[in-house]
């Protein structure tokens, strides 16, 4: 399986970064040792000296597909869950003056934080989910994946070009401003709506 995540997706956090909206999605890969999961605590690595967090809503794969036409889309996924793209920023920040790949910085081990998946049956609209992550007890990020630039359909199609879907891919959807350090001790705890999905520390 791999772990393709959507960079941009949200106007809020590029303009966090006083950044230009795309003009297509962004994507980029995550090895599957990245995957932390049962939310086990995240180390802290010593290669980095801002390690920053990035919630964002998941949805995991159900079949092969290939070239996938927008109609078909939504049959491709029917789970959602909620994941943090952990990011090494000081390395990404190198990489990108220097004209080099992200990987470096995004798909080092336990960089993808993974909760549980639901089906998605349970929400009223797959376009219209409230998630939030608070750090410490104090919410830090809010979204909604109606504010997706690119919504799940669209990235389904628009990846689908170029990469071969199968069983078990996890999308990760791309996530809104808010982003921050994190540091030893701190606490992290992730909602979709009402429900918590993620509940770990930082050690």
């Amino acid at each position: 399986m791999k772990i393709i995540c959507i960079g941009k997706n949200y106007l809020s956090h590029i303009q966090e970064f006083a950044q230009q909206p795309p003009k297509t999605p962004v994507f980029f890969f995550k090895p599957d040792s990245s995957i932390l999961n049962r939310n086990r605590p995240f180390f802290l690595p010593d290669f980095s000296e801002d390690i920053q967090y990035e919630v964002e809503l998941l949805v995991r794969i159900n079949k092969v597909g290939k070239y996938i036409q927008k109609k078909y889309a939504h049959t491709y996924y029917d789970e959602v869950g909620l994941g943090i793209d952990i990011t090494a920023r000081d390395l990404q920040r190198k990489c990108v003056a220097q004209g080099h790949p992200w990987e470096v910085a995004k798909g080092f081990d336990g960089s993808a934080v993974v909760s549980k998946f639901v089906k998605k049956e349970l929400f009223p609209d797959i376009h219209n989910i409230s998630f939030s992550l608070l750090l410490n007890n104090k919410c830090v990020q809010k979204g909604n994946s109606s504010e997706m630039l690119w919504g799940i359909d669209d990235i389904i199609v628009y990846v689908s070009r170029f990469v071969t879907f199968k069983t078990g891919d996890i999308i990760f959807t791309g996530t809104p401003a808010g982003v921050g350090t994190l540091h030893i001790n701190d606490h992290l705890q992730g909602f979709i709506e009402d429900e918590k999905f993620l509940d770990f520390k930082i050690k």
